[in-house]
């Protein structure tokens, strides 16, 4: 067996996964939290067991030499898996990284010079990456969120600033999420229901239009075409785009400077736009499952906060549609988009003019394996809600199929790292 350890280092945790490439089975893995606390937290999971223990976690040094420990303890035993590299997730590339990269003193260096453009991420990263290679002495790869992205058109990369600013600055849109969007946009393309409907309308997989919902806490879209990215919704940050569990999304940047006129600083605004707002600050709660519960209760506020969500949700599928020149497959993952029925159906309930439907009992139940939610039934499509005849301009043959696709970025991180490697 060949494994590989993927490490992803956030400011104050540290999430880990012991991956075997070939087969895609996780053979253990887990999160420390609260790293820098006294009252820190390490899950561990392996052998369908989960370990969990409090303890103080000073630093990301001490937070890796216990996952270390444990994979002794608990196994399995990073000696005798096999681990032949390890995978690190950092956030941003800017222009500098487009692929998975082999880890050296100047990559690192890199990945720290890039910290302007992703302050609260990249910092971690790079403590991460030292900290392992100090202590795993074997290959180490970064593999970046903003790589799948990096070949989006100039037009879809491109703010309106005056050019010499944006050059000075490294402002354009870099988009993230890429390992998982690339993963699952992948995913659909060999799926069988899709490969059927491209050779009955005698399409060739280049034509293949998909419009990609990640919606987590963080929440991003893209458009695929053919394989590759021509949009996608986060920008020089994440944090443009759709509504998230504690970021705004898209905002009139006016609103920025009124704030500052009005006595915040610059960081209280960065605070409130990354860290209190969205889900959060319409409704007082982040996550989606505190939310729907809120609006089944008949809260105000909760019910606009969702119907804000799904806006926004709908309004970027519609703009996709427009980018690609129509849809083939519209795809839902991470944990809101892969276990929450009523978004899913609340995003195609107002999309029936471009053909999407979905069926109501393929759409609440739950599976691990993707999955097509819309139905075709005697030229007509069930509907989330009654059934619904094709739009008039939407050929029977050209109905589009909304999909739910389980992500999986470890195992994307752990190929690309294999990859790299044994390339």
């Amino acid at each position: 067996m060949t494994t590989v350890l993927v490490l992803n280092s956030g400011s104050s945790s540290l999430k880990y996964q012991l991956v075997d490439p070939a087969s895609g089975e996780a053979l253990a893995g887990g999160i420390v939290e609260r790293i820098g606390e006294a009252d820190g937290r390490v899950k561990h999971e392996a052998k369908g067991e989960e370990l969990v223990r409090d303890l103080p976690v000073p630093d990301h040094g001490e937070a890796l030499r216990i996952v270390m420990g444990l994979f002794d303890e608990v196994g399995p035993s990073l000696a005798e898996a096999g681990i032949a590299a390890v995978g690190h997730r950092v956030v941003h590339g800017g222009e500098v990284f487009s692929a998975p990269t082999l880890i050296d003193d100047d990559v690192v260096a890199g990945v720290r010079d890039l910290v302007p453009l992703a302050p609260l991420h990249n910092p971690a990263n790079v403590t991460g990456i030292e900290v392992a290679r100090e202590l795993l002495h074997v290959p180490h790869v970064a593999v970046f969120d903003t790589a799948f992205f990096s070949t989006l058109p100039q037009a879809a990369t491109t703010y309106a600033l005056d050019r010499k600013v944006a050059a000075e600055h490294g402002v354009r849109r870099y988009g993230f999420h890429g390992t998982s969007h690339q993963f699952v946009s992948a995913a659909v393309a060999e799926h069988p229901a899709v490969l059927a409907k491209l050779a009955a309308e005698g399409r060739g997989p280049e034509t293949l239009r998909q419009v990609v919902l990640h919606l987590g806490n963080g929440a991003s879209a893209s458009a695929v075409l053919g394989g590759a990215p021509v949009d996608t919704s986060m920008g020089l940050t994440p944090l443009e785009g759709l509504v998230m569990g504690t970021r705004s999304g898209d905002l009139d940047a006016g609103i920025i400077f009124h704030l500052v006129r009005g006595g915040m600083s610059g960081d209280e605004v960065d605070t409130l736009l990354n860290k209190r707002s969205g889900l959060l600050g319409m409704s007082g709660v982040g996550d989606m499952r505190e939310l729907q519960k809120l609006v089944a209760s008949g809260d105000g506020d909760a019910r606009l906060a969702l119907d804000v969500y799904l806006h926004r949700l709908r309004k970027y599928v519609g703009a996709y549609a427009a980018v690609l020149g129509g849809i083939d497959v519209l795809t839902f993952t991470a944990g809101v988009g892969e276990n929450d029925h009523r978004i899913r159906s609340g995003v195609v309930r107002g999309l029936k003019f471009l053909g999407l439907t979905v069926d109501p009992a393929a759409n609440e139940s739950r599976s691990d394996e993707a999955r097509v939610i819309s139905v075709r039934k005697s030229g007509s499509l069930v509907g989330d809600d009654s059934p619904a005849e094709p739009h008039p301009l939407v050929e029977p043959t050209e109905t589009p199929l909304v999909m739910v696709v389980p992500t999986n970025e470890e195992l994307a991180i752990a190929r690309q790292t294999m990859a790299l490697v044994e390339g």
